[in-house]
């Protein structure tokens, strides 16, 4: 298992590297790319087949069992597709230092005890929805934002508790689609009540 995660993390370099070298770095350009990837313009995933096409029409040639390697580290739900935010995380990799303090440091303030998990309850005392356009526009309530957040975030083993590495997989994923650190430590600040 981990002789194959650092595989995957290689393989993972190697595609960051040819993209970064083409200058496919923006979100634009990564959806840009993950969509011209997928045989059928307006699907949502893609599959091995179209992975490994789509790499080498990039200049990234896979042998079928390195993409096999690779499709199985981006395909996080394990759903037998990649969809474009499991594809982001992927190629954008792991939250930078700057995000990673932030994270880290919201995470501390609500885990009091130190335990490593925060549970739904202490979410809520700090989770700002006021401040989210659908709230502003006036298609949600704050609660309504709260409900959808908590069934989005990623409670994988569903027993109510956050743990460490759900925040930080949940935040990498939220990072991947968002350009400028700035901004991620902006959203993070507001939407946890650091300000």
């Amino acid at each position: 298992m981990r002789q194959q995660q650092e595989a995957a993390q290689i393989l993972l370099k190697r595609v960051r590297d040819s993209l970064n070298a083409r200058g496919t770095k923006t979100i634009r350009g990564l959806g840009i790319l993950f969509r011209n990837f997928s045989n059928l313009g307006d699907r949502r995933t893609i599959d091995r087949n179209e992975l490994k096409v789509g790499l080498a029409e990039v200049g990234v040639q896979l042998s079928w069992n390195e993409v096999d390697i690779l499709f199985a580290a981006m395909d996080r739900d394990k759903s037998g597709a990649i969809d474009f935010d499991e594809f982001l995380v992927g190629i954008r990799g792991q939250l930078n230092p700057t995000r990673k303090a932030i994270v880290d440091a919201v995470f501390r303030k609500m885990d009091k005890d130190g335990g490593g998990y925060i549970s739904q309850d202490e979410i809520a005392i700090y989770y700002n929805a006021k401040l989210h356009p659908k709230v502003k526009g006036g298609q949600m309530t704050e609660k309504d934002v709260f409900e959808e957040f908590l069934v989005h975030f990623g409670d994988v083993d569903h027993d109510g508790k956050l743990y460490y590495q759900e925040w930080v997989d949940y935040y990498s994923a939220v990072s991947a689609s968002i350009d400028n650190d700035e901004h991620f430590v902006l959203l993070m600040k507001t939407a946890w009540k650091m300000q």
